[in-house]
C-alpha cells in the first residue's frame, strides 16, 4: 500500500540560505543551513546535527529575486517563527508560525 501525502500546501525544491535562532535559549548562537524544499508552511532544512523536535526558532531565509521585477534589489528575506516537527538523519522539518515579513534585504 503506497502512503498517501498529507500535505495540502505545494511545496518547492529551493536550496535556499537560512539563518536559524533558537528562541528563549541561553545560547544565541545561529545556525547557518540550506532549505532542501519550501512551502507557505515550512521547510526543510538539511543537517546532519538536527535540533529536538519542538524546539522553537526563528528563521530568515533568503530569496533571490533576480527575476521579480517589481521588487527592488536582488534579494529579500522572509523571517518567521516554527517549530521543529520532524527529524532524521539528514535533517528536519520546521513548521512557520502563520505571521512573517518579507523585506529587502540590504546589499553589503
Amino acid at each position: 500500500m503506497t502512503q498517501m501525502e498529507k500535505r495540502n500546501l505545494t511545496r518547492f525544491e529551493l536550496e535556499l540560505p537560512a539563518r536559524l535562532t533558537l528562541i528563549k535559549h541561553p545560547d544565541p548562537t545561529a545556525l547557518e543551513l540550506i532549505t532542501s524544499d519550501v512551502c507557505a508552511g515550512g521547510a526543510y532544512f538539511q543537517t546532519d546535527r538536527p535540533l529536538p523536535v519542538g524546539t522553537e526558532l526563528n528563521v530568515e531565509i533568503v530569496l533571490p529575486l533576480d527575476e521579480l521585477k517589481k521588487i527592488e534589489g536582488k534579494k529579500a528575506h522572509i523571517k518567521v517563527s516554527g517549530s521543529v516537527i520532524r527529524i532524521n538523519e539528514q535533517g528536519m522539518a520546521i513548521r512557520f508560525e502563520p505571521d512573517f515579513v518579507i523585506q529587502p534585504l540590504a546589499e553589503k
